[in-house]
């Protein structure tokens, strides 16, 4: 089955669309790709909301995606948003004027899932992906608000970090200061390591990085230069210092002409090769990959996954999951009762699926939920869910979205606060396409993930990890855990019945510890 797809990246500074053909046999193929320029983020970043001139363009611009949809008789599309979308003002105005005057649905997205889509595309280039990230591998994603800086260790996300650093703001604080090049190119380097700093001591400390792959379209800029695409897709660190002192002593028109861009662009040139060369220098990297892709690709990426129409050899929620344990290590949790925890809460989701249901992403969410569930006694003992909400709310887990990440901060918070449903609400609401249930669901979906915590939790009570060996089955209007451990189960006995009341109501099934004795 081939299926004709289109991606639409309304980005900081253009708006593209590809068509892809994907199919199980040939994979993710592009048979075109359309672009227009446009300073979404300045507008955005300046101003703080985009401006009705930029607005019709837009619309214009969309109008001309539609038909060239529907001249290649597309059969689906996506379209997202991304930094300029999220930090406009007006964004939910601009989004309407799109919608009604285009007939295009935009979803704008969270940086987390931006760039986790960012990482899909990658993997799209399966063999190269998988072979680069078995040795230390920093993926660096330079974009025009901010920078995402990803680690990976044999084939495990190690951490994820979104840095305040895109080319926009760079040169926004670099237009401020007239300066010959040397004093500049020392600002630059002053910029980015006081935003690097704490990632450095924290992430970068005794951590070999081998490769960096370098991403986001400063760089495809950057890449395009004759000179650099003859040593094909990569590079040593040290070809690229030879290109950066190239750049370093050009005006913005010179750059304007090697380039083959407009001045706007043209501008961003020097400031995203600083940023790449300064992370080549704190890493210790040798080599350079850029794979060539694309925002647009990563959509594309996304929607074969999700449509089951190709099939990665990388699993993107163990990235997830990584990524909320190494978030766990960093507050202390006590990790030996947390893997208990999950194994235990994993048993009694399978055990209830006609009783929930709940799909594959509930699932997840309650697993980084049993990661996170301990994170804010690294504070407080006294007042640790509210603290451990606070925390999970300001920390971008990769991939998830916003209301997501609402929804894992409201299960850690429950699982130790009274739940009264009139008291959840979500600040962020789910996109139409959302793996989720529909928005007035979701203090239920909260309430089940929180008694299904509740319950794994006191199942492990001594945190000693007596009933590892439990079965879990339903029956008689009971949730029968059965033990074989020969030893006191009182206290989890106590437990599992001190949250059966809740368990019971949301779920109408009462949590049952049955200790068999061994003959």
């Amino acid at each position: 089955m081939v299926r004709t797809f289109a991606a639409i990246d309304v980005g900081s500074f253009e708006l593209e669309m590809g068509i892809y053909e994907i199919s199980d046999k040939t994979g993710i193929r592009v048979i075109d790709r359309v672009k227009h320029m446009i300073a979404l983020g300045k507008d955005t970043f300046v101003n703080g909301k985009i401006s009705y001139r930029l607005v019709e363009e837009i619309c214009q611009v969309l109008q001309d995606f539609a038909r060239i949809m529907e001249g290649y008789q597309v059969s689906d599309y996506r379209a997202y948003g991304t930094s300029a979308m999220r930090a406009a003002k007006n964004s939910q105005i601009v989004l309407e004027q799109i919608r009604v005057r285009t007939g295009i649905q935009v979803r704008v997205i969270s940086n987390s899932e931006q760039r986790f889509i960012s990482c899909k595309a990658i993997a799209a280039r399966d063999a190269e992906f998988q072979k680069i990230i078995q040795k230390g591998t920093a993926i660096v994603d330079v974009g025009f608000g901010s920078m995402q800086v990803s680690l990976f260790d044999k084939d495990a996300l190690v951490s994820t970090q979104n840095l305040p650093l895109g080319v926009l703001r760079l040169r926004q604080i670099l237009s401020q200061v007239s300066a010959e090049a040397r004093i500049e190119q020392e600002i630059i380097r002053e910029l980015v390591d006081n935003e690097l700093v704490t990632f450095r001591k924290m992430y970068l400390k005794d951590r070999e990085i081998k490769n960096l792959i370098a991403i986001g379209d400063p760089v495809l800029t950057l890449y395009r230069r004759a000179d650099i695409r003859k040593a094909g897709d990569r590079m040593t660190a040290e070809q690229f210092m030879t290109l950066y002192d190239q750049l370093k002593g050009k005006t913005v028109d010179q750059l304007e002409f090697d380039f083959d861009v407009n001045g706007e662009y043209a501008s961003i040139i020097f400031p995203a090769a600083a940023i790449y060369r300064r992370m080549l220098e704190l890493t210790g990297a040798e080599i350079m990959w850029v794979p060539g892709i694309r925002m647009a690709d990563g959509i594309a990426a996304e929607y074969a996954e999700e449509k089951k129409l190709v099939k990665f050899n990388h699993n993107f929620s163990n990235d997830i999951i990584a990524a909320s344990r190494n978030m766990a290590r960093r507050y202390k949790c006590h990790m030996s009762h947390i893997q208990t925890v999950e194994t235990a809460a994993l048993q009694v989701f399978d055990s209830l699926k006609k009783y929930h249901g709940l799909k594959a992403r509930e699932r997840l969410l309650l697993q980084i939920a049993v990661d996170l569930h301990s994170c804010g006694k690294f504070v407080t003992m006294r007042d640790a869910s509210d603290c451990a909400y606070n925390m999970i709310m300001a920390t971008e887990i990769i991939g998830l979205s916003h209301v997501e990440r609402e929804i894992v901060a409201n299960v850690v918070k429950y699982n130790s606060q009274t739940f009264r449903y009139n008291e959840v609400e979500l600040l962020a609401k789910p996109s139409k396409d959302s793996r989720l249930a529909a928005p007035e669901n979701l203090p239920l979906v909260i309430a089940k993930l929180t008694a299904i915590l509740r319950l794994a939790n006191s199942m492990d009570r001594s945190h000693t990890a007596k009933l590892t060996d439990c079965r879990l089955n339903v029956k008689g209007g009971q949730l029968v855990i059965t033990t074989e451990y020969d030893g006191d189960v009182t206290l989890e006995r106590l437990s599992i019945g001190e949250k059966g009341d809740f368990f019971e109501e949301i779920f109408g099934v009462r949590p049952v510890l049955k200790q068999k004795k061994k003959v």
